[in-house]
Parts: C-alpha cells; sequence; structure tokens
C-alpha cells in the first residue's frame, strides 16, 4: 500500500480557459473596434498626418493584427511584423498629450460602440489607455 494521496478525480473533462479574444467574439468583435476607432481618425487633423498611407486599410489591418495577438488571438502580427515594439515603431510620429487625447478620444468612441459586457469594457479600458500613454515621445506642441 502506498502512502501517497492522489487528488480526487473529478467527472468532469477539464476545459482549457478562453482567452479574452474568445471571450469578447474573437475577430470579428476587434475588426469593428479598429474599423470604428479609424472612422474618427480619418477627419482627426492631428491623428490622420500619422499615417502615411493614402487608404487607411494597412493601418486597420495592423492595428486588428496586433490587438488580436496582444488578447490571445492568432500570432500573425509576430509572423508577418516580428516583436510589436510599440515605442519603436512610434518614434517617427510626434506622440505628445493632445495626440494620446486624440487617440484615446477616437478609441473610446470604438469600445463604447462594441457594448462589450462591463468587466470586458474594462479590461480592453485599461489596457488601451496604459498603452497611449506609455507611447507619448514629446511635449511639445
Amino acid at each position: 500500500m502506498s502512502n501517497e494521496t492522489s487528488a480526487p478525480r473529478s467527472e468532469e473533462p477539464v476545459r482549457p480557459s478562453r482567452s479574452f479574444f474568445e471571450e469578447i467574439g474573437g475577430h470579428a468583435t476587434f475588426e469593428r473596434l479598429v474599423d470604428v476607432f479609424y472612422e474618427g481618425v480619418a477627419d482627426d487633423e492631428v491623428l490622420r498626418p500619422m499615417y502615411p498611407e493614402e487608404d487607411l486599410g494597412p493601418a486597420k489591418v495592423r492595428l486588428t493584427m496586433f490587438l488580436e495577438q496582444y488578447w490571445g488571438g492568432p500570432t500573425t502580427y509576430s509572423e508577418q511584423r516580428g516583436h510589436p515594439r510599440l515605442r519603436m515603431r512610434h518614434v517617427p510620429f510626434k506622440v505628445n498629450p493632445d495626440a494620446r487625447d486624440r487617440w484615446l478620444r477616437h478609441m473610446r468612441t470604438a469600445v463604447d460602440d462594441l457594448a462589450l459586457a462591463p468587466l470586458h469594457e474594462a479590461q480592453l479600458w485599461d489596457y488601451l489607455e496604459r498603452a497611449a500613454h506609455s507611447l507619448i515621445n514629446t511635449f511639445e506642441e
């Protein structure tokens, strides 16, 4: 007889936990978030010049891939673009408090449009606020 004790076995199978990406609706949700966000950016005189492409489509694809990967979705962003290096990628642009606030205003509209459950909305918004604050690289007007 063994002196070892084993944990009782559950009859329920162990289910892998779902990622935030899956919990809020996957690709369609992030695509909607980014589409609504860029609707605001398209008419913003401070932010729009930061996107050199005539069409905002490539920027939409990049942001969608990044957010999906960050929140537990496909790793397409890293596969195609390498490590995100957000601060480094934003160095060429003047990201001051005004640009940050405008970015957050457009993103707030997009997050609200999703009508997420309060806990999911809070998690997403907390990250977006922290990310926006971290990208400030100048205090010049």
